[in-house]
Order: C-alpha cells, then structure tokens, then sequence
C-alpha cells in the first residue's frame, strides 16, 4: 500500500514539483550549515565543542543543525525568527494596531510577518554580537585561541555573517511554506535534527565499543526511544471527538441536513510548537551568558544547563504556557459555535451560541490541560535519563517530539494531495493516515 502511495505522488506534477522544490532547499540549507565563518580555528573550535556535551550548547548546537559547533554561516540558526514570532504574537494580544492587523486577513498577515522579519534581523545582530565578543575570549582545552584574529574588524565581520545567514534560514523556510510542501521552519529544524543522526549513532557506537558505555545501558536507550516516539504518535493523532448535530432545512422541494457528525478537538493543538518557542526563549538569553566572560554570566548559564532543575522548571512553565497560548491563538471557541449555528448544527443538550462556545471552550481547556503535561513529560523526562546515562548526543525528548510531530505533518499534507485527488494514500483505502488539522 506505502509503495502504491508513493507511486501516486508521481502522477501528480505539482505534488511532485513540491516536493522537488522543499528537497532543494533543504540541500542549500545543508552546505551552508558547512560553510564556516571567517576568522575562526575550525580545530580549537571543535575540540572546545567535544567538552560542551549536555550543556546548553549541545542543545543549541542541536537546533541548529550542527551549524554553532562549526560557527558556520548558519550557527545562529532559525531561532532568532521564532523568538520574533513569539513576541509579534504576544505582542499582538496587548497592542491593538497589532491586534487590527491580524484580524485584516491576508494584507494584515503580510504586514504582521514584515515585522516579524525586522525583529529577526534585530535579535540575529544583538546574539551575533554577543557571540563575537564572547569567542574572543575563549580557548580550547589545550589553550589555543578560537579568534584569530580578535578585534572589532572580527565581531563586524561576524555579526554580519550570522545575520545574513539567519535572514537566507528565514527566507528558505518561507520558500519551503510557499512553493514547496508547506512547514518550512519547522522541516528546517527536522533537517538539522535528522542530519545529526548518523553521527549521534556513530559515537554510541564508539563508545560502546570502548566500554565507556554498557551494552545494558545501550538497550534501555534504545526502548526508551521506541517508547518515546510510540507514545507521541498516540498522543499526537489522538481526539476528542464532540457529537454535532444539524437540524433538517428544507430548501425548495429538497431536504437538507438532520445528519449527525462531529468536532474534533485534538489533545495537542499546538503540535510541536510549544517545545520549539520553549527553546528558543531559554536559548536566546542563556546563549548570550555562556559567551559573555562574567562571574554572575557564568552562574546562569551553568543554571540553564538541559538537565539541571532550574532549567526544566522553566522549560515546563513556558511549555504549558505555549500550549495553552497557541491553542488560544488558533482555535476560537466563539467562531466555532457561531459558525456552528449558522449552519444549523448544534451539540445534543447544549443551547446554540453562548452556551456552546462555553462547553468547547471547558472542553479544550480541560484536554489542552492534558496535552500540555504529556508534552512536558515528553520533553523533560527522556532528556533526564539520557543525562544519567551519559548520551553521547543531545537527542531527547524534544528532538523526538519535532521529528515525530513534523514527520505526521508532513505525511498528512502528502496524503490530503492525492486524497482531493482521487488518488489512494499512503496506507490505501483500509485507511489513511489522520490530518493533525
């Protein structure tokens, strides 16, 4: 059935040149990952990273691709363009021009991402700034200088390099969401997450090898991985499905309505968002103090290390914020219902309107409540035990969580193509795989 689904996709051109076109990108975003930036030692830069596993770096260095252990033309990745986001979003909540635009459809859309764009540049300066002042003065184990060149000619340069670098990340991505299957920032994050596989898979390898790491400890890691990814797809593809009735109209000679069907309410609205927005509000201060040589500097970035306590509580807090946040962006409880009652529909002992949006909105409080603990443990807990086993690699819950999630993404998106196109999917007509929409 899969090799059918696949056959299918041929025989559609502009599937096809979609995909075409985000495979395309996703290779330009790859080189750049490995094009470095001037004025660095590549071998003192990268012995310093081997001594930086389950720090905040590694981390970092995770989203990114493989792009900071590098300093390459990519090393600030995507993330400057997601914090924007999430401070044009909240902004839009407190700010009432903010607030018109989004409500002005495409054009209020249009204007919204121009600023989210200026915010991105202005974020990627003030973290590429701080980078550069920090490498200057950082050295590898054995001693030897990262900055060759140190000065102001080496932190212009830099800021420069990451900043345009991050700008060509936004606009791939925007390309990705445009012409190609659609999700760009998320599948650039994918991209970088799934490049570092192999690797990761080397170094267990190596050091089970050498007995630095038992073959016990191997197994556990790997069922915890397998237990990890089954119970995303669980939660992930799993609703609450809320009965909706539609009340019989007669429309000239003809009939229409008194069908029953439903509203599905999925238990994680928000999808992979939350973990991505977590991460990138922790990294953006804790970057900057893990390269500013300053005593107090230094105590918060040890702080902010993944694993620490500190650390998870606030990841968990922004967590269950995003998730309930987000949800609240994307999903009205009173457009529903009034949409519901225009069309004739109704939930079976609910009144129509004002009572209806208050039981979806009790309804989606109550599952998002329960989305946003299973998304928490997920991003928290495997991260945890792989820190007392000594991974090797920063490969946790929430990597897991954006794999997983953006692989059911962009399957569903896939299968939705030759779906309105008469064609079968990728698991045929005994079933399909279910739209995260």
């Amino acid at each position: 059935m899969i090799e059918r689904g696949y056959q299918n996709i041929l025989k559609l051109p502009e599937l096809k040149r979609k995909l075409l076109i985000t495979f395309a990108l996703l290779f330009v975003y790859r080189v750049g990952v490995h094009v470095p930036t001037p004025g660095i030692d590549g071998a003192a830069l990268a012995s310093f990273f081997d001594n930086a596993r389950g720090t905040l770096f590694a981390m970092f260095n995770m989203f990114s691709g493989g792009a900071l252990d590098r300093l390459s033309v990519f090393a600030l990745g995507i993330m400057p363009y997601i914090s924007a986001s999430i401070i044009l979003q909240l902004m839009t909540v407190v700010i009432p021009h903010l607030e018109q635009l989004s409500k002005e459809g495409e054009q209020g859309r249009k204007k919204i991402t121009q600023y989210t764009r200026y915010g991105t540049v202005v974020l990627s300066l003030i973290q590429g700034f701080g980078i550069s002042v920090g490498l200057e003065s950082m050295t590898s184990p054995a001693g030897s200088p990262i900055v060759m060149y140190p000065g102001w000619e080496f932190r212009l340069m830099t800021v420069i390099t990451l900043t345009a670098g991050t700008a060509f990340i936004m606009w791939l991505g925007e390309q990705i969401t445009e012409r190609g299957i659609g999700n760009g920032i998320s599948l650039i994050i994918f991209a970088g997450i799934v490049a570092r596989m192999p690797i990761a898979i080397a170094n267990t390898m190596r050091l089970v090898s050498t007995g630095e790491m038992g073959v016990f400890s191997l197994i556990i890691l790997i069922v915890l991985m397998v237990a990890v990814v089954a119970a995303i797809i669980f939660f992930e593809t799993a609703q609450r499905r809320i009965p909706v009735q539609y009340a019989k109209r007669v429309v000239g000679r003809k009939m229409y309505g008194g069908q029953t069907s439903h509203l599905p309410l999925k238990i994680n609205t928000a999808g992979v968002i939350p973990p991505i927005f977590a991460s990138s509000i922790i990294m953006f201060p804790a970057t900057l103090a893990n390269f500013i040589d300053l005593p107090m500097m230094k105590t918060v970035a040890a702080a902010m290390s993944p694993g620490s306590i500190v650390y998870n509580l606030i990841f968990v807090g922004f967590i269950i914020f995003f998730c309930f946040f987000y949800t609240a962006v994307t999903f009205n409880p009173d457009d529903v219902a009034e949409n519901m009652k225009k069309n004739g529909g109704y939930i079976p002992g609910i009144r129509p309107g004002k009572r209806t949006a208050e039981y979806i909105d009790r309804v989606l409080t109550r599952i998002t409540t329960g989305g946003a603990v299973y998304v928490s443990l997920v991003c928290v807990l495997p991260t945890m035990l792989m820190t007392k086993f000594n991974v090797p690699f920063y490969f946790g819950g929430t990597a897991l969580l954006i794999v997983v999630g953006v692989s059911i993404d962009t399957v569903s998106q896939i299968e939705s193509h030759l779906i309105t196109r008469n064609y079968e999917g990728f698991l045929g007509k005994s079933g399909s795989v279910k739209s995260r929409r």
